[in-house]
């Protein structure tokens, strides 16, 4: 069997540990299943989304010079449904997870969206130059107002801890 970085294959969950599952891959091999490549939610308890025995798809995301293989099951490309690949048992079953949690796929589209800032940009260059004095002393005023209450605060928390101010 050749193995290689970024082929999907099955496999069947041979061990779970609390830190990822190992899953057999055929020809001697076997691979391990990090908890954070098991699915793109937050994964409390492994046995929540695997069970030994399982099949599951699982994608090479590295191989070390060690010949340790590291496996991904988020990785795996969905299904047209958009639902992640099938998982069957032993017997060849579908299974389930045994919580009742929905798996939510990653959002497709993570590009950041555009703001358009001009319209701000515009309100500040129609003021005139009293305008934009005035609310430059407003709100410099709010802040000193803000850092003094802040000072104070902290003065009257050392008066409080048992000095009387006196010698």
């Amino acid at each position: 069997m050749n193995l290689e970085v970024g082929s999907v294959l099955e496999g069947r969950v041979t061990g779970i540990t609390k830190f990822g599952a190992f899953v057999a891959l055929g020809g001697g091999k076997a691979g391990m299943v990090h908890i954070s490549e098991i699915t793109h939610t937050f994964v409390k308890d492994i046995r929540d989304h695997v069970s030994d025995n399982q099949i599951v798809k699982v994608k090479i995301i590295n191989i070390g010079e060690d010949g340790k293989i590291s496996l991904s099951m988020k990785q795996v490309p969905q299904s047209e449904d958009g639902k992640p690949a099938a998982q069957r048992n032993a017997q060849g079953e579908k299974s389930q997870p045994r919580n009742k949690t929905k798996h939510r796929p990653s959002p497709a589209n993570t590009t950041p969206i555009q703001i358009d800032f001009e319209p701000l940009r515009k309100d500040q260059e129609s003021l005139t130059f009293e305008e934009k004095m005035s609310r430059f002393k407003q709100d410099s005023d709010e802040k000193m107002h803000d850092l003094k209450k802040y000072m104070e605060s902290k003065r009257g928390a050392m008066s409080r801890r048992g000095s009387s101010g006196r010698y």
